[in-house]
């Protein structure tokens, strides 16, 4: 599932809770109070901006998860178990500064040889494993039905038709990218001149006065990048090179029909042969950031003094590398959840996502084989803005409607504004599909290579939750995932007002209709709930 650029360019362009054993008389956020909150007309801080998800609606309004709140007032002198959750992701950078001291280790495997010690089935899976092996780049599923050029098969019509729009879709847009960024170029490179350095500010380009054609149009420019939330041209330019990235990406792989990008050597359509792949479970690229700021999301070290807080201490990070530069493989997916539950893990996360699913019942099997566990999943909703209750989106826990699992968790993400706006355009929903709502535009966390860096999109949203879950499993873990699941539904936030639904002001929905529980998810309110439910 890609993450989605923090960009408004791409726009131009185209119940009170009281406490238990040891939380006595600490009160929940006030649930019927919530809507009255007031409005922040400020600009977010830089501290603000790097750790919103974790800040409070009612003292900083801002819709966070009120997570600093809970280590503060409920869990700051308190020792909890420790969480195996594993991360079904693109490869994770294990040796980050932020991260190298919460990985799991499998502890009866020696590392390195060549043998399967545990007699699990994978060798040297010291903390994880890797079901890509060397791959990186690889199909959309509509678009390896196609290849397959089975035309009776049920989804092949449809795949034409959407593959077509696409196609289209993408190679415009990488026109489009390549003239703004050629004017860009052109423009930084006349204030450069003008200003004598690289280095200039708004400031400087507001001040500048002139008669002059050429510069004048620079400044427009500038002018209007500014206006559009860009902090200077570089940012710009870095936006759309990155976006260039990704079109080309698309045309070159995801919608290449003749491209072949699995390396394993596997059979695909067989979910009997298995351990391919290699124990290697880091990024092959540092692009490959996405499961490196999913792991951060969770368990980034707090307050070491670097770069960012993940929402759950206590946690060791099982790092399963399953998603592509392009859809995941089924099976794939389905063998990673099996993986992770038979290795321990007590939560997943999974911020993945597509529309096409031939093996869609093999995921659905592990789904439930992790329930049947008593392990919590918890999935992204995806970032197409539309209502998955219509439209689909895989893996899912539902067989016409009727669910085969009580702990799968689907999220959705919020903006750090409160109010209409409070959903991120780009966000699915679905009243009965999507279960809550949690922070996932504008995250910073984790990027390989000890960076850090800010992204979007409802694959930072299920982290968010996955760390909640962890929360409250290392603090209470007599709960079931089943109750896990029940509590982060159960003590969010109740929003009751109207917001804008994908992006679109002509789409105005109560926030109740866009998923089970019609709330955000409150860590400060769960872990109270945990407290009392485990009386």
């Amino acid at each position: 599932m890609k993450t989605i650029k923090t960009l408004m360019l791409s726009a131009a362009i185209a119940v009170l809770f009281s406490g238990c054993g040891g939380t006595t008389n600490i009160i929940s956020t006030p649930l019927e109070n919530i809507d009255n909150s007031p409005l922040k007309v400020s600009e977010l801080t830089e501290n603000e901006k790097h750790n919103w998800g974790h800040l409070d609606l009612v003292k900083d309004t801002i819709p966070g998860m009120s997570v600093d709140k809970a280590y503060t007032e409920l869990i700051k002198n308190r020792k909890g178990n420790t969480v195996i959750v594993a991360i079904i992701d693109s490869g994770i950078d294990i040796d980050h500064e932020d991260l190298n001291d919460v990985i799991w280790t499998n502890k009866d495997e020696i590392p390195n040889n060549g043998k399967d010690d545990d007699n699990n089935g994978y060798i040297d899976d010291v903390h994880g494993w890797n079901f890509l092996g060397d791959g990186y780049n690889e199909q959309l599923e509509y678009v390896r039905i196609l290849a397959a050029g089975d035309t009776t098969n049920p989804d092949y019509a449809k795949a034409e038709a959407l593959y077509d729009k696409e196609y289209q879709k993408y190679l415009g847009l990488k026109t489009n990218y390549e003239q703004i960024l050629q004017q860009i170029n052109a423009a930084d490179e006349v204030l450069i001149k003008h200003l004598g350095k690289k280095d200039y500010t708004k400031a400087e380009v507001n001040a500048i006065k002139t008669e002059d054609v050429e510069l004048n149009k620079s400044i427009q420019i500038a002018k209007y990048m500014y206006g559009n939330g860009m902090d200077s041209l570089a940012d710009a330019k870095k936006e759309l090179t990155e976006g260039l990235e990704n079109f080309n990406d698309r045309l070159n792989y995801n919608l290449n029909k003749t491209f072949k990008g699995r390396v394993t050597g596997d059979d695909s359509e067989d979910l009997n042969s298995k351990f391919y792949g290699n124990g290697n479970v880091k990024p092959i690229k540092k692009s490959e950031s996405h499961g490196t700021h999913v792991a951060g999301i969770i368990a980034a070290e707090r307050n070491n003094g670097k770069g960012a807080n993940g929402v759950a201490n206590n946690v060791k990070i099982m790092s399963i590398r399953t998603v592509p530069n392009g859809d995941e493989y089924d099976k794939d997916v389905a063998l990673a959840i099996r993986y992770a539950v038979d290795n321990g893990a007590t939560v997943i996360n999974g911020s993945f996502g597509k529309s096409f699913s031939p093996h869609s019942d093999w995921v659905r099997d592990a789904i439930k084989y992790a329930s049947d566990k008593d392990v919590v999943f918890v999935h992204a909703a995806g970032n197409d803005s539309e209502n998955v209750d219509v439209a689909n989106n895989f893996p899912d826990d539902n067989i016409n409607g009727k669910e085969v699992s009580n702990s799968y968790i689907r999220v959705g993400a919020l903006e750090p504004k409160y109010g209409s706006n409070i959903v991120a355009g780009f966000s699915n929903y679905g009243k009965q599909n999507v279960d809550v709502f949690a922070p996932g535009a504008k995250i910073y966390s984790t990027t390989p290579q000890n960076e850090y860096d800010t992204k979007g999109g409802t694959s930072m949203a299920a982290p968010a939750v996955a760390g909640v879950a962890a929360l409250i499993r290392s603090y209470y873990p007599k709960l079931s995932a089943a109750q896990v699941k029940q509590i982060i539904m159960n003590s969010g936030l109740a929003i009751q007002t109207k917001v804008v639904v994908g992006g679109d002001t002509n789409n105005v929905k109560p926030f109740t209709d866009l998923s089970k529980s019609g709330r955000i998810v409150n860590a400060y309110n769960a872990l109270i709930m945990a407290a009392k439910m485990s009386m």
